[in-house]
């Protein structure tokens, strides 16, 4: 089966079913399966016009609109591979995101086409920018209805998303259709049935991890509800109107809906399941959503390489197990997928199981992981081993099956469900002319879960006091996007601590701000 196919069968069967709300701040748009379907065959039938092939990869940068669906329609039916990039990014990693993989076109709207103005001239390849601007409702109408139907194979690749890299380069990770299905699959295996009409919230960006819901609430003639921006006040009023049944939160996004001042006042009787995902959530956030929000939470585990692995409901979440704290815990694997608790240390060709108990990094083998990065055989060689991937994360398995997320092997920091990878922002750091070397490490922070927090060592003769710490900050905010700068960045003359190889040390900065925590991650 192929993801083009299914979704066409739904519009077909759900054709005068609503397919897609955009809530706006300002308007609510409307499409049913038929209407939303005919704007994706236009679109594909107009990327085709171009010169494009099924195959290609095409790029886009968007926020949560109507007009995303074009292309997620559109892409498919035209057989063309997604490449989305995240609108929190420079231009340089939008650059970067095109350029390694390919991409002979990038879809912009009109609010973000600034940043990627001038890379058709830099991108090898890249050899159309379509902006969604005023222009683009009569394009659009302009094409042709009618379905270009080429032939799709289930392993045809069907998306590249893109993780960090501990260079500072992000790392894409393709999903071919079979993939694709077989995640979202898994996704909803232990979830409430999908009725017709169920509205499934994509409050987070359709880029990320809400976008896994977005197909099978498709394929079970279910409606998919965009929400541009993250508001709580508006996103609280659009759940209780629009009668939400499913959505997918990050533990910052739950935190701050269910602390809302009228959160507790709202109609929720017709939430079936919000999926929790992204980062650890902390106990005092679950077990207040759970008073607020009704027995609706499920959590789980994986990463962009391998998703979903681990799932549990509200009645494992919030249960008494002998042996288990499933309230600490990232839930137990699912059934189409193996999880194992690794030696970290190992090298070998073939993984090294722990027993059970044992701390070691965790390893995913299941449908929807990766084949390998995407043009990148030193980082696949890295992250599989023996059919396995390696998720970097240190965690442990209990006698009931319950994964503990306990640590991480690398410095990753996940910061509202966004990865941040510290290298990338100690590379921005040390451009500075005053700075000498830098480390960056997560911390605890109570509205993110983690934020960074760099430490940067001064060139011989700088005087502290003549160092704007804003500066620095705004630095890394222009250069990688605001949502990775740094929180705090404390300056020191000292040189910084290294291990016997001459490797920074960032554990031995990150430990004191950590102490009183039994993990080294945190959540909301």
């Amino acid at each position: 089966m192929d993801v083009r196919t299914l979704m066409r069968r739904s519009a077909q069967f759900h054709a005068h079913y609503p397919a897609i709300v955009e809530a706006g701040l300002s308007e609510t748009r409307r499409l049913t399966y038929q209407q939303a379907w005919e704007r994706g065959l236009r679109l594909a039938n107009g990327l085709l016009a171009l010169g494009l092939e099924p195959g290609d990869r095409v790029g886009v940068l968007e926020d949560n609109t109507l007009e995303s669906v074009d292309f997620f329609c559109g892409t498919a039916a035209a057989n063309l591979v997604r490449v989305p990039l995240y609108p929190r990014n420079s231009s340089e990693a939008h650059e970067h995101m095109l350029s390694h993989t390919g991409c002979r076109a990038v879809v912009v709207s009109a609010s973000h086409a600034a940043a990627v103005a001038g890379l058709v001239d830099t991108v090898d390849g890249l050899d159309h920018v379509l902006v969604r601007d005023e222009s683009y409702e009569d394009w659009l109408a302009a094409q042709p209805a009618t379905d270009p139907d080429p032939e799709v194979a289930e392993d045809d690749w069907f998306i590249i998303r893109h993780t960090g890299g501990t260079t500072g380069l992000a790392k894409g990770v393709g999903y071919t259709h079979k993939m694709w299905l077989d995640a979202g699959r898994d996704w909803f295996y232990n979830f409430p049935p999908v009725e017709l009409g169920d509205v499934c919230q994509h409050a987070g960006p359709i880029s990320h991890g809400s976008g896994y819901l977005f197909t099978p609430m498709w394929l079970s003639g279910g409606t998919n509800l965009l929400i541009p921006n993250f508001e709580p006040d508006h996103v609280i009023e659009v759940m209780e109107r629009e009668h939400v049944a499913y959505g997918f939160l990050v533990p910052a996004m739950l935190n701050a809906l269910v602390r809302h001042d009228s959160a507790r006042s709202r109609d929720w009787s017709a939430l079936k399941c919000v999926q929790i995902g992204g980062a650890p959530t902390v106990d005092d956030t679950a077990l207040l959503a759970r008073d607020v929000l009704g027995p609706v939470l499920y959590q789980g585990y994986g990463q962009t390489e391998a998703v979903p692995i681990t799932m549990m409901g509200p009645a494992e979440w919030f249960s008494q197990i002998e042996g288990s704290n499933p309230l600490r815990s990232a839930g137990r694997p699912l059934p189409f997928g193996d999880l194992a608790i690794v030696d970290p240390e190992s090298t070998g060709e073939r993984i090294e199981e722990l027993p059970v108990g044992a701390e070691g990094e965790i390893a995913i083998r299941c449908d929807g992981q990766m084949m390998g990065f995407w043009n990148n055989p030193e980082a696949t060689a890295e992250r599989m081993r023996d059919g396995w991937v390696l998720t970097g994360d240190i965690g442990m398995l209990d006698q009931n099956g319950y994964l503990y997320v306990l640590d991480r092997k690398d410095d990753m920091i996940i910061s509202g469900g966004f990865n941040i990878w510290p290298a990338e922002l100690e590379n921005v750091l040390t451009d500075h002319p005053a700075v000498a070397e830098a480390a960056v490490f997560g911390v605890p922070s109570e509205r993110w879960g983690e934020t960074p927090h760099a430490v940067v060592c001064l060139n011989v003769g700088v005087d502290p006091s003549e160092v704007d710490t804003d500066e620095l900050i705004a630095l890394c905010a222009d250069r990688l996007g605001s949502y990775k700068k740094p929180s705090i960045v404390e300056l020191t003359t000292e040189p910084l601590p290294k291990s016997p190889v001459g490797k920074l040390a960032r554990k031995v900065l990150r430990e004191p701000h950590w102490a009183g925590h039994d993990r080294r991650v945190a959540g909301n």
